[in-house]
């Protein structure tokens, strides 16, 4: 990786390292002379005996990662969608399942091994290059090509590394009472829930709204905990009692490849049933267009408790007290519906900002769209990220993902 980011940079060529090709950004600027760098050889999962620590290497997507762990017999706080790279998803905060009893991803990380912007390599932690430790927990594609992780892991019997989850499907007459009941859930250590707007695939594509809820623990246990949701007489059930290395299953639609897929992202701190009818009738009007069946809208929302009691100064990751993650995603192939697709996501990203709760605009920088200032994915972190750029990389080499221009 060195002679690569080395060579790139001699030569002055735009160059981007990739492991899950997912980022859904429409700013890339590699153009017809970049380079891409394909990490994906870089696959490996390895544990201490004690199996307290992993050591992740940069080119792993989040599905190896969770087969290793399961193999081991034990957890690491992954993203929830397997084809994503592990190193990306975490880079940027890092979401997962388990985070309620774990923290972010950037909360899981004891070091970093990094080629930076002239070439040279070298391990970051808390204490060896402080200032790279916190950028690079946030905004961590600015600042060099992360190799190697090591993270936390939890070492959990089989028996014991099961949840219960799935698919809870509601007819289009009880979106309020959904969203209501996921504004009002108290999430707690065990627990996360998302809210779709799907369709019900071939042959009808109805739209429909799912509900998955997570809980680690038992059926019994997560029902109970989701009580408020079940109340509302689901129309289908598809919920099961399943082991870790197959709690991601459910959302490998989101990993067919080809397409396209702009994400249009919102960070919100309430849900307003409102907001939320209106934008089902955005969506609902979206699928009128020939060949936009497999579009979708996405809410996200975790228990929070343990990760902000770690302060926000941590990481450069600002989102901590950002309740809800949305994301509208227009999915489709002809080109010739950019312009619709761009309407409809814009208007359903609008739409939640208006009812956010916040003074000023925020979006999780993996969920983002592209057109985002820093201000909005990286909030306060913005000015030392810059000060921090000038330092490590004052040419500005990694520019591709949600670019920090350096301070001068």
């Amino acid at each position: 990786m060195q002679e690569k980011v080395q060579f790139c940079v001699k030569y002055n060529i735009p160059f981007l390292a990739q492991t899950g090709g997912h980022g859904w950004i429409d700013s890339w600027h590699l153009g017809q002379n970049g380079i891409l760098i394909n990490m994906r050889g870089l696959n490996k999962t390895t544990f201490t005996a004690d199996r307290k620590q992993a050591r992740v290497q940069g080119g792993a997507v989040i599905e190896e990662v969770i087969a290793q762990a399961y193999a081991n017999d034990a957890q690491i706080l992954t993203g929830n969608c397997n084809c994503v790279g592990n190193m990306g998803a975490a880079l940027g905060g890092g979401y997962g399942n388990l985070m309620g009893l774990y923290g972010f991803s950037v909360d899981n990380i004891i070091s970093l091994d990094v080629v930076l912007a002239n070439g040279s390599a070298v391990t970051v932690t808390e204490n060896k290059n402080p200032d790279l430790w916190w950028a690079l927990r946030g905004a961590g594609a600015n600042f060099g090509v992360v190799t190697t992780a090591v993270m936390k892991s939890y070492p959990t019997p089989k028996a014991q590394n099961m949840a219960w989850t799935g698919g809870l499907y509601y007819t289009e007459d009880k979106i309020e009472g959904v969203v209501q009941a996921i504004q009002d859930l108290v999430l707690k250590e065990p627990m996360n829930v998302f809210l779709y707007y799907t369709t019900t695939g071939p042959p009808s594509f109805n739209a429909t709204v799912l509900v998955t809820p997570f809980y680690y623990g038992t059926e019994a246990d997560g029902r109970t905990a989701f009580q408020s949701l079940l109340a509302l007489q689901p129309y289908k059930d598809g919920t099961a009692h399943i082991p870790y290395d197959q709690w991601n299953t459910a959302a490998n639609s989101f990993c067919i490849k080809g397409g396209r897929k702009p994400s249009y992202g919102a960070g919100f701190g309430r849900m307003v049933p409102a907001t939320w009818r209106q934008i089902w009738n955005l969506y609902v009007d979206f699928l009128k267009l020939p060949g936009t069946q497999y579009s979708s809208i996405l809410t996200e929302c975790y228990s929070l408790t343990y990760a902000q009691a770690i302060a926000k100064s941590s990481s450069s990751f600002a989102n901590r007290d950002v309740r809800f993650n949305g994301a509208a995603i227009p999915y489709y192939q002809d080109p010739n519906l950019d312009p619709q697709a761009e309407a409809f996501g814009s208007k359903v990203r609008a739409l939640w900002r208006s009812t956010d709760g916040f003074p000023r605009n925020r979006t999780y920088v993996n969920f983002a769209f592209g057109d985002e200032t820093n201000d909005v994915v990286y909030d306060t972190s913005t000015p030392r990220l810059k000060q921090i750029k000038q330092q490590y990389d004052p040419q500005n080499v990694f520019n591709q993902w949600f670019d920090i221009l350096p301070s001068r």
